[in-house]
């Protein structure tokens, strides 16, 4: 599998591949970039009245293949004004996502809000105006004050060069919400969003985003798709995001309709591939701690092959990332006992 060396520096982006020591060699998917910036186009897709979804025009017929998707998003629309979930990576996305948007509403964004510190879920804030009111999660505000152009050279790095995303500006968010800490905010017309800061599950950059009155949940990187899409585990945590990701499935109505980081509109029952992946995991895994294997070993009886089912990345991200930190927060666990 070809490699990249990354510097001890670019590792200080904090959430992103915080596991890697310094110097490591970070493995690289088997296709760079995951998805095309320059070639993905965005759809419109209502929800409810005034909530809306925002998604590549991909996403119905590749999700269920295994094609990585870009990054979705999606807007709501009350009577003081727009709520928008999500900036994109490069101006040519955000230009669309904006296009879609005022062909529903010519009302004023008001906010935006980024459930990550990725950078295709907010290097555009910039191109924004100045009076939309950013919000994030605590973390993803300071980690990106801090390592914004570290951030910005893994996203290349993934992405592609030629992509434009060496041109994003750091703008810094106006509301942050620590960790176990909700915010409402009531934008008219009976819509009331809740933005939900559970604590790590994937990164610590994490925050939900639910619509109560219409039962719509923004879901972002901790559940990136339906099946055979397995979870991007790759920053440095297992065992605090299996839990949370548990926490926040069974926190979800039975009829909620879920908008994935990278994929398909589907339901609380689409998303339980990733709640039973994660469930086999962490059981597999404490066997094989359990019994004094090695990470080397768990890595070979630890296949998982029942949920290899065509995923692109599952072998990128099982056997890099999602055992290892498995491995490594339960092993760590152990020694404690």
């Amino acid at each position: 599998m070809k490699t990249i060396l990354i510097s001890f520096t670019l590792l200080l982006a904090g959430s992103l591949l915080a596991a890697l020591p310094a110097r490591a060699q970070m493995p690289m998917p088997p296709k760079v970039p995951i998805w095309d910036a320059n070639t993905v186009e965005l759809k419109l897709q209502k929800l409810a009245d005034d909530v809306y979804a925002i998604l590549p025009t991909t996403v119905d017929t590749e999700t269920a293949k295994g094609i990585p998707q870009a990054t979705t998003g999606g807007f709501v629309v009350g009577d003081k004004g727009v709520l928008l979930i999500e900036t994109m990576l490069t101006k040519r996305l955000f230009d669309q996502q904006m296009k879609l948007v005022r062909s529903v509403t010519a009302k004023p964004i008001l906010y935006a809000v980024n459930t990550s510190d990725h950078g295709d879920h907010c290097f555009t804030n910039y191109l924004l105006p100045s009076s939309t009111i950013i919000i994030q999660n605590e973390f993803a505000k300071e980690n990106l004050s801090k390592n914004f152009e570290y951030i910005k050279q893994f996203m290349v790095m993934l992405f592609g060069t030629g992509r434009e995303i060496e041109k994003a500006v750091y703008r810094p968010a106006d509301i942050t919400l620590a960790k176990n800490n909700n915010l409402k905010i009531d934008l008219g017309n009976g819509k009331v969003v809740e933005f939900l800061n559970g604590g790590t599950a994937q990164s610590p950059a994490d925050l939900f985003v639910w619509l109560p009155s219409s039962k719509v949940f923004w879901a972002g990187n901790p559940f990136i798709g339906e099946s055979p899409t397995i979870p991007w585990l790759f920053d440095g945590f297992f065992l605090e995001p299996a839990d949370n990701l548990k926490k926040m499935y069974d926190f979800l109505p039975s009829d909620a309709i879920v908008v994935p980081g990278h994929g398909r509109i589907t339901t609380k029952a689409g998303i339980k591939y990733t709640i039973d992946y994660v469930e086999a995991l962490k059981k597999q895994v404490t066997e094989a701690v359990d019994k004094g294997l090695t990470l080397e070993q768990t890595l070979q009886s630890v296949t998982l092959k029942e949920y290899d089912k065509g995923y692109v990345l599952f072998h990128w991200l099982h056997d890099n990332f999602n055992l290892p930190n498995a491995y490594k927060d339960i092993h760590a666990v152990r020694l404690k006992k």
